[in-house]
């Protein structure tokens, strides 16, 4: 049996795979099994920020993989130290825990802004239309009215993407982010960033919420990118939240793998420090600028181009599922979301040639339509 043929029986059916079979991966660029070669706008959906076959990874991987695979949680572990240490020097947040995904951290982080109301007497919390953490549970994204008639002094916490992702690469405005931090001043909420997808180095800066003024949350949440391809997540918490955890409170038998761990060392250094961020904003600033370019050529086409650095929504007047299969064809490799955006997701070592010709496909698909 083909591989497809397996999957359909052994496997629940909630994934649309696509129909290729990967064998590997170098840099940008996936290959499969019938010897066709991909460039990757994927990127994992935003997890593989170094791309494929970063020899640092593999390095700290097999290195850490010879000492311990697993210990738990009851034993200090160097990986996990050092890499909360740098998690708080480039953060500037105080304390932080480690989860084996994104969901897992944002129910931790929902957790400790429970206990840190509780003793407030608060215990709402409210999150956003299409936000990807979890079910709505006040008002619409970017509506400052909704906004104001959902807090009130019952609210606990504010959980929400900056940027969201899932619902098509829509930003906050800045004058939401600013009532929000207005309504935060007058009836003492917290702020959860849900920074899974646009955190460390997507969107040019450490996190998507740093593009905005006046604004600094009180837990941010981060996973995807942070193991460089392992399972990996954590919650930051500033000086608020700092001792309402204790011990008992909360805990992971995976969270924090030591592998990971290393991994996740490599690819906080070499994002912060390696230059990596900023080529996500350099050429995130390009592939923008090309892909406006291409919606001045085919303005009944391309509704919006909207996001930052390398996470960037092409916002069409129709379905773009035939669009993601012609692109395919051409050997681009990329995402569609919320039925009629192409989500672009790449590793962040993109470079111009890339892009180009990433940009060249779109054209001639466009053009084909």
């Amino acid at each position: 049996m083909t591989l497809k043929e397996f999957e359909a029986e052994y496997f629940f059916h909630s994934y649309q795979r696509l129909p290729i079979e990967i064998t590997h991966g170098e840099r940008v660029y996936l290959f499969t099994k019938d010897g066709m070669k991909y460039l990757d706008m994927f990127g994992g959906l935003a997890v593989n920020a170094l791309g494929y076959g970063n020899p640092k990874i593999l390095e700290a991987i097999t290195e850490q993989s010879k000492k311990f695979i697993h210990l738990s949680n009851f034993y200090l572990q160097e990986p996990q130290i050092r890499l909360a240490e740098l998690l708080v020097r480039h953060s500037g947040y105080w304390k932080v825990f480690f989860s084996n995904s994104g969901t897992e951290a944002i129910e931790g982080a929902i957790k400790i802004a429970r206990k840190w109301g509780k003793s407030k007497g608060k215990s709402e919390i409210i999150s956003f239309t299409k936000g990807f953490h979890g079910r709505t549970l006040g008002a619409p994204y970017n509506d400052i009215y909704s906004l104001k008639s959902s807090v009130s002094e019952k609210t606990t916490a504010i959980v929400l993407e900056f940027i969201q992702g899932e619902a098509g690469i829509i930003q906050s405005s800045q004058e939401f982010v600013s009532e929000l931090k207005r309504l935060k001043d007058k009836f003492d909420f917290l702020i959860i960033a849900d920074e899974i997808q646009s955190g460390l180095g997507r969107t040019g800066k450490l996190f998507s919420f740093q593009h905005y003024k006046n604004i600094s949350p009180d837990i941010v949440v981060v996973a995807k990118a942070l193991g460089g391809g392992l399972p990996l997540g954590a919650i930051l918490g500033n000086s608020s939240v700092a001792g309402v955890i204790q011990p008992g409170d909360h805990g992971s038998t995976f969270g924090g793998n030591p592998v990971a761990c290393a991994a996740g060392v490599v690819v906080l250094n070499e994002i912060v420090e390696g230059g990596i961020m900023k080529n996500a904003e350099q050429m995130g600033s390009i592939l923008k600028s090309e892909l406006t370019k291409l919606k001045s050529e085919f303005p009944s086409l391309i509704k919006d181009v909207r996001g930052m650095g390398l996470m960037l929504g092409l916002e069409l007047s129709r379905e773009c599922d035939s669009i993601v299969t012609s692109l395919r064809e051409r050997g681009v490799l990329i995402n569609c979301t919320n039925k009629n955006i192409l989500r672009f997701l790449p590793p962040l070592i993109i470079n111009q040639d890339h892009i180009r010709f990433a940009i060249d496909q779109l054209r001639i698909v466009f053009k084909s339509l």
